[in-house]
């Protein structure tokens, strides 16, 4: 499992900057792992006031049970890395 502060790093080189949405396919994992990656980080109070999940065009997945296509992460989550 990817860890946080590798999720953060990987969404800056894909978005260039925080609060850009990044659609999850760019992440280049399996459906199952997308899923589940991110499904337990959106379970975890302190880590998911962080993510911003959007459903727009292109491949959904299920994150906590929500269909979404994109995540946006806030700058402030640099603070709990």
């Amino acid at each position: 499992m990817m860890s946080l502060a590798e999720l953060v790093e990987r969404y800056r080189s894909l978005a260039g900057e925080f609060g850009k949405p990044v659609a999850l396919s760019a992440f280049q994992l399996s459906a199952a792992e997308t899923e589940r990656l991110f499904s337990g980080y959106d379970e975890d109070y302190h880590i998911s006031r962080f993510f911003h999940f959007s459903h727009s065009g292109g491949m959904r997945f299920s994150i906590s049970g929500e269909p979404v296509t994109h995540v946006s992460l806030d700058a402030e989550i640099q603070t709990i890395l």
